[in-house]
Order: structure tokens, then C-alpha cells, then sequence
């Protein structure tokens, strides 16, 4: 790809990092670099364990680094690229040290879970402007994230559709409060279901996103409105906000992404075709907007837009999230890890969808509770977390809807 760029127009690339570059986010940033070969480099790619997937993407895209998490795959990985120029590096450590190499401008943070912490605040104190698509690190240590964005001088660019979209229509409004703001929900698969319905939902089911196509950890917490939940504490840290400004809605059609309202009355809105594409070139780009064939939205296609009150009821995890962020502490931590085991031990059959809810609601009880969490404490609190959920899948009964 780089072939036919001259030194010069290297030069003035902006290097970008993609963490997680096999997942949904990471493989559409990719396009978006694709397309804009003379803007963008991907300097550095990751994977977990999709060695197959980020082998092509090397061959592809050449970056000076490519990393594999699963280090049984590192030999497999440096024989496939032993006749190219990118350097293979392996295990989460390795990702944390190379996010800090000075000749990147940008960190895309697309690694799902708790994963994306660590390395999103070395890039921090390397200075590095963030993309960020890991709405777990903004969950589990906001306070920490947002303080350490500011003593570094580092910009902190939302990728997330809705949140992309609060940035937007903040654009030119420095001055004027918010009122408050309003995140949308596509509702998920199991919009208008009860909870007799939910008791009986199987993991094919539950992967069946209406109108995303996204990896099976979000697409799970989409169906559970966890996902949602989880961007109610994300918009706090990155917005600044109070508990009480932020509002949730069902939009199914997932057109208007989130709408900003402030003091007085008017709302701004932000809409167009569910692609994440966009977002993540306007994170790449901001503050400009760049050209792109992208497919265009069109009223006359969508003539009715509706909205909902979210059924918090119903779809528990919503409102877990906004006690959590209340309680505030190490307690988002706790539904943040609590939530990942649950989501697994759905999605490998142990439980059933809403015993995910009753898991987390036991952690927030039993896990302790810390005021004042420093990095240390979130470490602490996510591995204790983990285990103790573990240990109550394993004691329910197969399918078990309440503990």
C-alpha cells in the first residue's frame, strides 16, 4: 500500500494505532485508512488471538508493528511475516510499550473489556490523542482517565456512534450549558419482549442485532441494554455531566445517534445510517470532516422515526449501570467485570440471558466496595470480581434464570 506514496507524503501521515484491529471497529478503521492512503497509516495492529485475520491485515497494510496478545501464536504469526519489514511483537505488555513509540499520533483503543486500561494510559502519558472505542476504560476508572487526559494535554475522541454524536453536536458550544443529554437505543433484538420471553432467549437469538453488525460481547450487552448502561457512565467522564443529565431513549431505527439539549430547550441531534465508519473518521480527522462515498441518509426512506421510554424493568442492566454510577467508587468496575464473565458464561450456554443480571446485581452486593479507587484498587476489584462471578455460574444449574 505504501509503495506508491512518496517520502515526503509519508512524512505528513498521521500514524495511527489500532488496538483490537481483527474486531468490528478495527476492521472498519482499517477501511477508513484504506480509502485515505495519502492521510492515514496504520503504524501499529493487535489482536488477541485472530492471528489468521492479522497476518492478512500486515501483508496488507504494512505497519511497522503488528502484536499478537495470545503469545502461543508469535512464532506462527513472525514466520508469515518473516519476508516483510513489520516487526511482530507479542503478549498485552507489548501492546502497553508500544503505544508509547513517538512516531504515533493516534491511539485507537478497540480491545474489548477491562483489556484496554492499561495500555490507554500509557498512551496518555506519552501524550498521545485517544480514539476511543473501549468504553470500559471510561467505566471502570473514568475519574483517573479524564484527570490524566487533562494533565497530559491529551484529547480524548469518542468512537462510539452515540457518544461521536454528543461530541458533535458540542461542536461550537463551549459556552453554553447542557441542559441534558440524551442517549438513543436501538432497543435490541428483544425490544417490547417481557421477561417470560427473556427467560427462554438462546444465545442464536440473542446475536441477531437489528440494525449493527458488531462482535459478540456488545452485541450480547446490546440485547441486554447493558451496552447501553455502560455508555450512561461513559458519557459522565467524557462530558462531565451529573447522573440526572443523562437520559436514555429506544430510537429502533437507529438513525438519530444521540441529541444534546441545553439551557435553553433547544436540542441538537445527530443523525444518519448506522455506520461506524464515520465516526471513526471524524475521530481520525477532527476537528475537520473529510470527503468520503459513504451511503447517504435519506428522509424519504426513513418517513417514521420513532422513540420509547427505555424499559428499565424489563431490561434490569440499565438500570444496574445508573445505581453504579451513583454508588460511584470502584462499583462501576464491579458490574463492568461482573458483566464480562456473565456475557461469556451466556454465550458458552452456562446460564441463561437474564441470569447475567442477577450475577452482576450479586457482585455489586458482595463485592467491597471502595470510595476512592486508585489503579491499584480497579486491578484489584476486577480480578476479585471476576473469580467471584466465575464461582457463581458454577454453582447455578444449567440455564438457571435466578440465582
Amino acid at each position: 500500500m505504501t509503495n506508491n506514496i512518496t517520502i515526503q507524503q509519508l512524512s505528513n501521515l498521521k500514524n495511527i494505532a489500532i488496538l483490537g484491529s481483527t474486531g468490528s471497529i478495527g476492521t472498519q478503521a482499517l477501511q477508513v485508512i484504506g480509502g485515505n492512503p495519502d492521510l492515514f497509516r496504520a503504524y501499529v495492529i493487535t489482536a488477541q488471538s485472530n492471528a489468521e485475520l492479522l497476518i492478512a491485515q500486515a501483508l496488507q497494510f504494512e505497519p511497522a508493528y503488528a502484536v499478537i496478545c495470545d503469545e502461543s501464536k508469535y512464532q506462527y504469526v513472525k514466520d508469515l511475516l518473516a519476508n516483510t519489514r513489520v516487526k511482530v511483537l507479542a503478549g498485552i505488555e507489548a501492546i502497553t510499550d508500544i503505544v508509547t513509540h513517538p512516531d504515533i499520533d493516534i491511539v485507537l483503543t478497540a480491545m474489548v473489556g477491562f483489556a484496554g486500561l492499561e495500555p490507554t494510559i500509557a498512551a496518555i502519558k506519552a501524550g498521545k490523542d485517544i480514539a476511543l472505542a473501549n468504553k470500559e476504560t471510561l467505566v471502570v476508572a473514568g475519574e483517573m482517565i479524564t484527570g490524566l487526559a487533562k494533565k497530559y494535554n491529551v484529547k480524548i475522541l469518542p468512537v462510539d456512534s452515540e457518544h461521536s454524536a454528543i461530541f458533535q453536536c458540542l461542536a461550537g458550544e463551549e459556552n453554553n450549558a447542557i441542559e441534558k443529554i440524551i442517549l438513543t437505543a436501538s432497543g435490541g433484538p428483544f425490544r417490547g419482549k417481557d421477561l417470560d420471553f427473556l427467560a427462554h432467549v438462546m444465545r442464536e437469538d440473542a446475536l441477531k442485532h437489528p440494525n449493527w453488525v458488531m462482535g459478540a460481547k456488545i452485541t450480547i450487552d446490546s440485547a441486554s441494554l447493558m451496552n447501553k448502561g455502560l455508555e450512561v457512565i461513559e458519557a459522565k467522564w467524557l462530558f462531565d455531566l451529573m447522573t440526572e443529565q443523562i437520559d436514555v431513549i429506544v430510537h429502533p431505527q437507529s438513525i438519530v445517534h444521540s441529541l444534546v439539549q441545553f439551557e435553553d430547550g433547544s436540542i441538537k441531534a445527530q443523525m444518519g445510517l448506522p455506520d461506524m465508519k464515520l465516526p471513526i473518521q471524524y475521530a481520525f480527522t477532527y476537528p475537520n470532516r473529510l470527503k468520503n462515498n459513504f451511503k447517504r441518509f435519506n428522509f424519504t426512506d426513513f418517513p417514521n422515526l420513532t422513540f420509547e421510554k427505555a424499559d428499565t424493568k424489563t431490561f434490569r442492566n440499565l438500570g444496574i449501570a445508573f445505581d453504579a454510577l451513583e454508588k460511584g467508587g470502584n462499583m462501576p468496575c464491579i458490574i463492568n467485570a461482573a458483566n464480562e464473565i456473565a456475557v461469556k458464561g451466556f454465550l458458552d450456554n452456562q446460564i441463561g440471558f437474564l441470569a447475567m443480571s442477577d450475577i452482576i446485581e450479586t457482585c455489586m452486593q458482595q463485592i467491597s466496595f471502595t470510595t476512592n479507587p486508585v489503579l491499584d484498587d480497579y486491578l484489584n476489584t476486577d480480578k476479585e470480581t471476576r473469580i467471584f462471578a466465575q464461582n457463581l455460574i458454577e454453582k447455578m444449574p444449567l440455564k438457571a434464570v435466578h440465582i
